[in-house]
């Protein structure tokens, strides 16, 4: 039976990544893209220890850990924030909401080459959806060729999500032998060590401006940790099916208020792609 609170749960977690990437964006008119990641990193960091230390929760990491921490550390949360930040300076957040999701396509395949899984076809046909939608939104029609930051953006994103694909298949390969919520602090951690230097390198003269600090508050110390640590709840709670149709109101709420708040106009290429993707995701729940 699905308890009320587990659905309350599943809305925390659409509301705050959701809301993520146009609060970003906004953002990105007084700070610098990896000074930005890195600020989300050691935020989520110390908001996690503090809260799983009131939980008693907090754990020090064994052998058996640091794959997980390691994997989603650097491809999930590192090069993630880092690919999907610059990006948002190329392209709108709207797109970024939806195309940095793409993640079944990816998954598919890959665990079908690393894992040696037994693909059905319905999943396969979830992920020629996926790729569909990818192709919507990266097509010639969508892009302006012409651009080379637009190329380069959407290219970002694709890798965004490829990256976030490759943290899951590594914690598939290698499972934690404590829940991942509890490894949290270890993986913002790791994920800071990552950005710091490269954000010295690429940004020497970036930052975070006066009129940033207030997204950068609420991308760190809520968005960050709460919406992890929900999603991780969320799908150990919720029936596949339900958790993944849930998590396809990410991108249209980010979409939305992309939208609503930053006047980004809303092209057939997000509208059919954001539902050809979404409609691969519930095909594979559902496979």
């Amino acid at each position: 039976m699905i308890k009320p609170a587990d659905l309350r749960l599943l809305g925390i977690a659409v509301v705050l990544f959701g809301l993520a990437w146009p609060i970003t964006k906004h953002a990105m008119q007084d700070a610098t893209p990896l000074w930005f990641a890195v600020t989300r990193s050691l935020g989520a960091a110390a908001m996690s220890v503090v809260v799983l230390a009131l939980w008693r929760r907090l754990v020090w990491p064994v052998r058996r850990d640091w794959p997980t921490i390691l994997g989603v550390g650097f491809f999930q949360l590192a090069v993630f924030f880092a690919l999907a930040h610059l990006a948002l300076n190329l392209t709108g957040a709207g797109r970024t909401a939806v195309l940095a999701n793409v993640i079944t396509p990816w998954l598919v395949p890959l665990s079908v080459l690393l894992l040696h899984e037994q693909v059905s076809p319905q999943r396969w046909f979830a992920a020629g959806l996926g790729v569909a939608g990818v192709v919507a939104l990266a097509g010639p029609w969508a892009v302006d060729w012409t651009s080379a930051a637009a190329l380069l953006g959407n290219a970002m994103l694709v890798g965004a999500a490829l990256s976030w694909t490759t943290a899951i298949l590594i914690t598939r390969l290698h499972p934690p032998a404590h829940p991942t919520v509890s490894l949290l602090p270890w993986c913002f951690a790791v994920s800071a060590l990552c950005l710091v230097p490269l954000a010295l390198w690429r940004e020497p003269d970036g930052g975070i401006g006066p009129g940033a600090y207030w997204q950068a508050a609420w991308i760190g110390l809520v968005a960050a940790p709460v919406g992890t640590w929900a999603v991780i709840e969320v799908g150990r709670r919720l029936p596949s099916t339900i958790a993944s149709a849930g998590m396809l109101l990410v991108p249209a709420v980010g979409v939305a208020a992309a939208a609503i708040w930053l006047a980004e106009p809303i092209g057939w290429d997000i509208v059919i792609g954001g539902v050809l993707i979404g409609a691969g995701v519930l095909v594979a729940a559902r496979s």
